[in-house]
């Protein structure tokens, strides 16, 4: 009797050994963790591309940075999250690695063209242990909601940043000539502002589920749509002559993505998500344009990307945002998910914690706080952060002027040339023709021909 031929088959969870649980991870969050992966090496690299003389450094070492961080960080949120003495890996630890990636770049955007290899990876080794401390604080014993990372992340990254920039400072950078953009560099800078723009939502939701992820892919595409306009307004109207500046166009476009991000899942309404963009957006581009000259004239904070107006302030915009919109949260608005979004204001024990339980299992006894209470630790979340990283970015300041870091002096600032080896005579090199005067003659360095 002839038998029939057998087709093959998807081996099914069992036959692959992987947990039904883990497999449904992947699927579902792995689009949203390669939007994420895209923005830290592909978005953050580009939009530094804007120094004329850097371009090699800013997008080189940007990816060395990004993929020694991810390492990192996924080992330090594993010693802080052991599950019987062991480090989980799945997914999601690496769009948590990815994040703390975000926090190290965006702390390099304040020092761009000021630091050696050498001090940013010090920096990163060191930051990563900060700002992880800081997150398993905030998180699991103050037990914040911050989808988006707007405190943890980019307020974080920014004022360390900063911090980091003040104790690094010397009158080398106010003397250096090297430092600014042109057409072309502008241009470079542009395809990572638009990277970034189109995959935020991703960015803000990745971690999230369910209804809140969808709000918070709405919510994030509205707010970035607002300040997207709104910045190309203000930048007009602000500038002489009516012209709109590329710097805010790079920056401030990008402010509505960080200023949403706390409250990025939360009910904050179409219109609340446009007014928080709008805002962020006008703050960013008045932040460019009279802030970051107010710090380097009165306290030498120079600040390279100016990541004060990207991440620093609407951050704090995000925070305090976060903590109105928690503090009017209610089961009237959210049924029995407000304890998702908020687990410590669960009740602590009683029938009501069985009657949320029976409907949703994964939700733990909590505090039993009130709406205002939880906006109370939400602010106090902020605070901490601020104080973290501020202290953080100044101890690691400090280790960087330890001679052996290599730290860039004068002529090496802003500038390829010491770290990188260059194809092509760059603008300003002093150039000296060989051969015969020919066509196949070529011009070349003097450096080189030296």
């Amino acid at each position: 009797m002839k038998q029939k031929k057998k087709h093959a088959t998807t081996p099914t969870t069992k036959e692959w050994n992987v947990p039904t649980f883990d497999r449904i991870n992947v699927a579902s969050f792995y689009p949203m963790f390669q939007d994420v992966h895209v923005m830290i090496f592909i978005g953050f690299g580009f939009l530094m591309t804007f120094l004329k003389r850097y371009g090699f450094g800013s997008i080189g070492l940007n990816f060395l940075l990004a993929a020694f961080v991810i390492q990192w960080a996924i080992l330090m949120n594993g010693f802080l999250n052991l599950e019987d003495g062991k480090i989980l890996i799945n997914i999601k630890s690496l769009i948590a690695a990815d994040f703390g990636a975000a926090v190290v770049l965006i702390t390099f955007g304040a020092v761009l063209g000021k630091a050696s290899p050498v001090q940013l990876i010090i920096v990163a080794f060191l930051e990563i242990i900060c700002s992880s401390v800081n997150e398993y604080i905030c998180v699991h014993h103050l037990k914040v909601a911050d989808v988006g990372g707007s405190m943890l992340i980019h307020a974080f990254g920014a004022y360390f940043g900063l911090a980091l920039a003040r104790v690094i400072y010397s009158r080398d950078i106010e003397d250096s000539t090297k430092e600014g953009s042109n057409y072309h560099s502008d241009l470079f800078s542009m395809i990572g502002t638009i990277f970034l723009w189109l995959y935020w939502p991703s960015f803000n939701a990745a971690l999230a589920t369910g209804d809140d992820q969808h709000r918070a892919v709405i919510n994030t595409y509205l707010s970035l749509a607002a300040c997207c306009v709104v910045t190309f307004a203000v930048s007009n109207a602000i500038n002489k002559g009516g012209k709109l500046d590329m710097v805010h166009i790079q920056n401030s476009t990008l402010a509505g993505g960080v200023a949403i991000g706390t409250s990025a899942d939360m009910m904050v309404e179409p219109w609340g998500a446009i007014i928080i963009g709008s805002v962020a957006g006008l703050l960013s581009v008045i932040g460019f344009t009279y802030i970051t000259p107010f710090l380097y004239k009165r306290a030498k904070i120079h600040d390279t990307c100016g990541v004060n107006n990207l991440h620093g302030m609407p951050g704090i915009l995000a925070g305090i945002a976060g903590a109105i919109t928690a503090a009017i949260a209610s089961t009237d608005k959210y049924g029995k998910s407000l304890y998702e979004l908020f687990p410590a204001r669960a009740p602590a024990n009683g029938t009501e914690l069985a009657d949320i339980q029976s409907s949703l299992s994964g939700i733990e006894p909590g505090e039993g706080r009130s709406g205002v209470e939880q906006a109370g630790y939400q602010l106090l979340a902020l605070v901490i952060t601020l104080s973290f990283a501020m202290v953080g970015g100044t101890i690691t300041g400090f280790i960087l002027r330890i001679p052996f870091c290599n730290q860039p002096q004068s002529n090496n600032l802003f500038e390829d040339n010491p770290w990188w080896s260059l194809p092509d005579a760059e603008e300003g090199d002093v150039l000296v023709r060989m051969g015969d005067g020919s066509e196949n003659s070529r011009e070349m360095p003097l450096k080189e021909k030296i």
